[in-house]
């Protein structure tokens, strides 16, 4: 199938890279400290002092106490009903100022009842940092009991006694100017979510909403999607997407009937796009984002296109395609190929290099997934995957060709993108980065949390809240972990855990490597993490350190009990091989963890070592190696810290809960990002 508007590579670079060769934003709310006053409204029924109720008879039964009680509050309430009865009537024949104050003044005597009633039963908040305080913070705490699934149970009976304060506000700054952006991805947090992706895109997403853009995902409408969590889901449109399909080993051309739909995740509104007729193909279909009963492959390609599709049809002209991966590179080639020539003109393509580990290849003839032919992109300076140069047949990458056809390129983090144009991380991708019509738009914006998602002071998975002002919650949390995974319940062990995919980017050596050390060193190990490699972790958990009292290992992925791990941790461990940004040392920051990685990637971008930097810039350990000697060094030096300076300890997690780490600075470089290249 012939394509329109194909680039013209040695011109026109304004108009196609490749030819340079709300739910709204809502915080939680905030925990209040609870004043109980018995089981009664406080406002009507006040308890009865330690001097009323030792004047009550000593011989009476606890039955007729009961009932004179009752009786007592029975009279009172009728004396209530009879005085208010009155001001009523008072209030009736004077002017709207007399019955303005008569309700002020109820008001008022109202709240001073609530408040005096309060004072006779509890007593007023003990001192931050004394066993007081800590018995009042472990009021409610629903303690775990071992071998039992306590992450999926409350934390709580009853919300915490104390403020602790700290809670991080949502607040942005509105931008000047306000952009229609429209994001391409795989996954979306909350609910379609495997990796970092998911968190990024809406992190990202719902931050440019709050500095005043218009914002909306696209993404796939996957069948395991649990749709009573999509605010507002409901039918937009029916569009026929052009699309080619195997039939008798061949790719026939026709066109596939999809229905689109809206709603909003997480606050974030998204475009949804699925085969009308799902029992006429499998398109995303199955129990998981990934590795579900379809052809990804084709499926991502159709989606590609489909999303596309849909912008025409419903005559959209975004300033910016916001793409993610390879999954969505192909929507690059087919804007600049097919669209830009169909009326969809405005659009400038930025694409997000998350990870260069997988970069989507593809023979020519599954592109006509897309509707068109793959042969025009079969060129070095196109998409062609050059290590299949000479081979029958030549195969297409996807990612290549996003890079080549995006207007600007990012990756995660800025030693992320240093490692990728230098050649160290960029495989065999190596000679396309180092075009100069590539190599000039790429950059590193490094990535945020959601800070409000990750909030030690407002999470509510978590038996006590804590922060860096009022740190007590943190040693409950930890008292809580140790029991519910049967440890040894000691202060002064350091739980050292690991919250990771078990695949050889996260180095899996040094994982297991720092497993044995902690345990040569007196520390407790918590590892929770499920991958590829996770074969020898189970067979660990099920026989070497089954019910061991310093090591639990789960090999599982379980959200709530990653934030109750990372609330209990007193040092996060990220030794990977490889690590474009890294997510996981900055949340252990925010919950008060010390982190402990390899200085690679974004982990180099976030971790600056106790030993080479003064107080308060400091915030974990780091080391270069890959072998297990340089692992050892950086953790025994963070071990021997936690055990023989510990008021040292307690500040420096202090200055990790106060670090900045939100979407905010990320977001307003993206918008810059998005203003240098966005047509008016």
């Amino acid at each position: 199938m012939a394509s329109l508007g194909a680039p013209q590579l040695l011109g026109a670079a304004a108009r196609c890279p490749a030819s340079n060769l709300r739910k709204q934003l809502a915080c939680r709310p905030a925990p209040r400290a609870q004043i109980t006053v018995g089981h009664r409204r406080a406002s009507l029924l006040v308890p009865r002092t330690a001097s009323e109720q030792q004047t009550a008879p000593a011989t009476s039964s606890p039955s007729s106490s009961v009932e004179e009680d009752l009786m007592q509050q029975l009279a009172e309430l009728q004396a209530e009903n009879d005085r208010l009865k009155a001001e009523l009537a008072s209030i009736r024949t004077s002017g709207p100022a007399a019955a303005a104050a008569a309700a002020a003044s109820a008001i008022a005597g109202a709240a001073a009842a609530v408040v005096g009633s309060a004072a006779k039963v509890l007593e007023p908040p003990a001192t931050a940092g004394t066993e007081a305080f800590m018995r009042q913070l472990e009021q409610g705490v629903a303690w775990p009991s071992p071998g039992t699934k306590f992450w999926e149970a409350p934390a709580r009976s009853s919300p915490m006694p104390v403020d602790v304060g700290g809670g991080s506000s949502s607040v942005q700054p509105r931008d000047s100017r306000s952009l229609d952006v429209v994001h391409f991805t795989a996954e979306l947090a909350p609910i379609a979510k495997v990796g970092g992706l998911g968190d990024v895109v809406h992190g990202l997403a719902r931050t440019c909403l709050a500095r005043g853009h218009n914002v909306t995902v696209i993404m796939p409408f996957y069948e395991c999607l649990p749709q009573d969590q999509i605010e507002g889901l409901g039918f937009d449109m029916d569009i026929e997407v052009p699309k080619g399909k195997s039939w008798d080993g061949e790719i026939q051309l026709t066109t596939l009937k999809t229905a689109v739909y809206r709603g909003v995740i997480g606050g974030v509104p998204v475009i949804l796009v699925r085969p009308a007729d799902w029992d006429a193909c499998n398109l995303f279909r199955g129990g998981r984002i990934y590795g579900g009963s379809y052809n990804e492959l084709e499926s991502y390609l159709y989606f590609c296109r489909a999303g596309l599709e849909y912008l025409r049809c419903s005559g959209q002209q975004p300033h910016i395609l916001h793409l993610h991966e390879w999954q969505t590179c192909a929507a690059a080639l087919l804007y600049w190929e097919v669209y830009s020539a169909l009326g969809l003109y405005r659009p400038r393509v930025v694409l997000t290099i998350h990870n260069l580990d997988n970069t989507g290849e593809c023979r020519q003839d599954e592109f006509a997934f897309t509707g068109i032919d793959g042969e025009q992109f079969a060129t070095i300076e196109r998409a062609l995957d050059e290590r299949t140069i000479g081979h029958n047949p030549e195969r297409l990458n996807l990612m290549k060709g996003g890079m080549v056809y995006s207007n600007a390129v990012t990756t995660v983090s800025p030693t992320y993108a240093k490692e990728v144009l230098s050649g160290m991380q960029a495989g065999w991708l190596r000679s396309t980065l180092m075009r100069p019509e590539v190599n000039s738009k790429v950059r590193g914006i490094l990535n945020g949390i959601d800070v409000e998602e990750w909030d030690p002071a407002r999470d509510e998975l978590l038996p006590a809240n804590f922060s860096a002002q009022f740190p007590d919650g943190k040693a409950l949390c930890k008292k809580y972990l140790q029991r519910g995974l049967g440890l040894d319940e000691s202060p002064d062990k350091p739980v050292v855990a690991v919250i990771t995919r078990l695949v050889p980017q996260k180095g899996i050596h040094l994982i297991k490597a720092a497993l044995f050390r902690c345990l040569d060193k007196g520390a407790q190990f918590v590892l929770l993490g499920s991958g590829h490699c996770d074969g020898e972790f189970k067979a660990m958990a099920e026989q070497q350190f089954k019910d061991h009292k310093d090591i639990r290992l789960l090999v599982m992925y379980s959200e709530s009990l990653a934030h109750q791990i990372y609330a209990a941790a007193d040092i996060i461990l990220v030794p990977s091989m490889f690590e474009p940004c890294g997510l996981t040392q900055m949340i252990g920051m925010r919950y008060g963890a010390v982190p402990v990685v390899r200085k690679t990637g974004g982990l180099a971008d976030t971790v600056r070592d106790v030993d080479s930097h003064a107080p308060g810039e400091a915030n974990g350990y780091t080391f270069d190696g890959t072998d297990e000697g340089s692992l050892h060094g950086a953790l025994d030096r963070a071990l021997t810290h936690f055990k023989e300076q510990r008021a040292s300890w307690t500040e420096l997690s202090a200055t990790n809960m106060n670090t900045e780490l939100s979407w905010s600075r990320s977001s307003a470089d993206y918008v810059a990002l998005y203003n240098s290249i966005a047509m008016p």
